[in-house]
């Protein structure tokens, strides 16, 4: 096998392909289907880290790939499931612009780093792996409440756990991007 066509890159490929699918099916209101693409898309994402960590299939393809498919899949959620009068209880805007401004500042300040001291090698934190994991489930509940009408008094905490992680992790990452570049 190629060092591009991995199993692991090719689960990664599928989740990004799920994206669109997932889209469609949140545009024509097909929640319960949006939850099953979107736990679908999950599994590949567990499964493809797992395979490259077991199977020593980590390429440098799949260090770009898979943080690009978490957050196109998880800007498309946050996104489209923001969106009002739509026959759903939409996710807060105020919630939906917090992470998307995050992960924009974390993306600027990755590049202003690189550009700055030439430094690329960014792992993903603790504090990042938690605030994807409460993002991930923040979509889940948001799709199976909207589903099937359950659990609606979870939304409220999950947004405020969203949030708090969203403040958490972003203030992490400026803090170790100071500290890059203290040590440059």
């Amino acid at each position: 096998m190629s060092q591009i066509a991995t199993l692991a890159n090719l689960l990664t490929l599928l989740r990004l392909l799920l994206i669109p699918a997932f889209a469609a099916l949140v545009l024509y209101n097909d929640l319960p289907r949006a939850l099953w693409v979107f736990l679908l898309a999950g599994i590949t994402d567990a499964l493809d880290g797992f395979v490259a960590r077991h199977f020593h299939q980590r390429t440098t393809l799949g260090t770009i790939l898979d943080p690009i498919a978490d957050k196109l899949l998880l800007i498309t959620a946050f996104v489209l499931l923001a969106l009002p009068n739509r026959g759903y209880r939409p996710i807060p805007l105020w919630l939906t612009i917090t992470v998307i401004s995050r992960d924009v500042f974390i993306v600027l300040g990755a590049l202003m780093l690189f550009i700055m001291t030439g430094f690329r090698h960014f792992r993903p934190s603790l504090p990042g792996k938690v605030h994807t994991t409460i993002q991930v489930l923040t979509i889940a509940l948001v799709l199976a409440v909207n589903a099937w009408g359950s659990c609606v008094g979870l939304l409220r905490y999950m947004y405020i756990a969203s949030f708090a992680i969203t403040l958490i992790s972003g203030i992490h990452y400026i803090y170790h991007a100071a500290r890059l570049l203290e040590d440059r």
